[in-house]
């Protein structure tokens, strides 16, 4: 029985060795061990299919939802009294995205576009996409502030054209139709006679260029040569810094393109990220640790610079002209017109910007932006990037209606419609006269009908000689008292003669 005992102490003594020995091993190249499998994994290589699969068909379902502000208190605000809003919402919608174009090169960088889908998802939504609200209509009050500096003359034409076409202040519409696009009058009227002048030139929604869009030519660091750039933009479509802002800081394109980010991530991190929606580079900074499912993160908030204002935050002075902190002027990037971005309810804004509206109310749950990272690989767990995009409003001089309103229409829509129907005709009449010189010939030829007759004495209707007259400056003609009711511009005149007093009645 000793001896029993005494070789048992022996190899229990010889396992706990090699365990312990074993166990220190592990400590110096378990790591690394581990470490490897991640970069391995992390890495954007299509030898590995199931990390490279994950890359390019992202397996991570993503949501859109969209809030509005619906306008109580449209036709005070043109009063002047405050906006009060209600907020309506969510319509919440599946966006599916994936890489095309991929191409790999020889720096080890690879480029792509993502393509973007959405799909509407009622069971998820407050609301069906046939809910109508009242928001501020962009295109008069964007282009109201755009021309605020031009002569008066300008903007009387422009008042004049959203008049004709029924352009008010506030648009009172569907979901979908703001969201997607709808038909409007004045947009096809400005893409016909001044192309180029709007950033669209079919329907005009908010998201309609979203859509079945790409965000550009992304060109990626794979990282197989550095974990530590794997991710991180080399390029966006070309560029390796935008032009947009006023200093080099604010024009860098920094980070990753905001889907994965490098691994082995300390406190001390912090998730810059390039975003062509908002066409700067943003960056989150570290806040706290956090378990899911059993699953470790850091939590990377925006901080409350992110906004902020060039004298709050000097480094921000780039992305002026600004007012108070809490909003970013984006109108170098959205074709000049006055479009700003907060966060919702402007939170971490300056206060001052909620008494500008009735009906806000930012709280950090709600309406706070973070990103939860598994530190170890770079993947996102849980994302809720929330932004709220603004529209500056200002009383801007240049309204015109009655007898102007009415000028305008007749010279600068009635009448070039009215030539481009003319000349159609012009070339039905011209044509049907060559046809019937023609055939009059041909009868003059064959001695057929009574054309070799002496010709009767000619008689000219007194409308159709006073418009000779006219159009020769015959001083011995004088026009017959009925055509005096219409102008001789009219060449319908001639052939239809309008009531008297009728002619221009809009």
């Amino acid at each position: 029985m000793a001896v029993s005992r005494t070789k048992l102490a022996v190899g229990l003594g010889i396992a706990g060795i090699l365990t312990a020995v074993f166990g220190v091993i592990l400590v110096f190249v378990g790591p690394i061990v581990i470490d490897d499998q991640i970069v391995k994994n992390v890495e954007i290589n299509p030898k590995n299919s199931l990390s490279y699969t994950m890359w390019k068909d992202i397996p991570v379902p993503f949501f859109m939802s969209v809030y509005f502000f619906n306008v109580l208190n449209p036709k005070e605000i043109l009063r002047g009294e405050k906006p009060m809003v209600e907020q309506r919402g969510p319509y919440v919608y599946r966006e599916y995205r994936q890489k095309d174009n991929i191409t790999f090169h020889p720096n080890n960088t690879v480029s792509y576009l993502e393509y973007r889908q959405y799909h509407f998802v009622r069971d998820m939504s407050v609301g069906d996409e046939s809910d109508v609200v009242v928001i501020p209509n962009m295109l008069v009050l964007g282009a109201a502030v755009m021309m605020e500096k031009m002569p008066l003359p300008v903007r009387l034409v422009m008042s004049a054209t959203f008049t004709t076409f029924n352009e008010n202040a506030f648009l009172n519409k569907s979901v979908g139709e703001l969201m997607w696009g709808y038909d409007s009058e004045l947009v096809d009227f400005l893409n016909k006679y001044l192309p180029g002048m709007l950033p669209t030139t079919g329907k005009f929604g908010l998201f309609s260029e979203f859509n079945n869009s790409n965000t550009g030519l992304f060109t990626v660091f794979t990282g197989q040569d550095d974990i530590r750039k794997v991710h991180k933009v080399d390029s966006w479509n070309g560029l390796k810094k935008v032009n947009y802002w006023r200093t080099e800081q604010c024009n860098m394109i920094n980070g990753t393109a905001g889907q994965m980010w490098p691994p082995f991530m300390t406190e001390e991190s912090t998730l810059p990220f390039y975003s062509p929606d908002a066409c700067r580079s943003m960056e989150l900074v570290y806040e706290r640790p956090g378990v899911t499912s059993g699953i470790p993160f850091f939590r990377f908030v925006a901080p409350k610079t992110l906004f902020a204002n060039g004298t709050d935050y000097p480094p921000n002075e780039g992305f002026c002209p600004c007012r108070q902190s809490g909003i970013m002027n984006v109108s170098s990037c959205r074709h000049d017109a006055p479009v700003f971005m907060s966060h919702p309810h402007f939170y971490n804004g300056d206060p001052v910007l909620r008494e500008f509206v009735l009906g806000l109310n930012p709280t950090e749950e709600q309406h706070g932006l973070f990103i939860d990272i598994h530190p170890e690989t770079g993947v996102p767990l849980n994302v809720s990037v929330k932004l709220q995009l603004n529209l500056y409003m200002k009383k801007v001089l240049g309204y015109i209606d009655g007898p102007v309103r009415t000028t305008f229409y007749v010279n600068l829509v009635l009448l070039p419609t009215i030539m481009e129907v003319m000349q159609y005709v012009f070339i039905a009449l011209g044509l049907f006269l060559v046809l019937s010189a023609l055939f009059l010939k041909l009868r003059d030829k064959v001695g057929i009908g009574p054309w070799h007759a002496p010709p009767p004495e000619p008689r000219v209707h007194p409308l159709v000689s006073a418009w000779l007259c006219v159009n020769t400056r015959s001083t011995l003609c004088f026009p017959h008292p009925s055509f005096l009711r219409c102008p001789p511009i009219f060449l319908f005149g001639l052939l239809y003669p309008p009531p008297p007093q009728h002619i221009m009645s809009f």
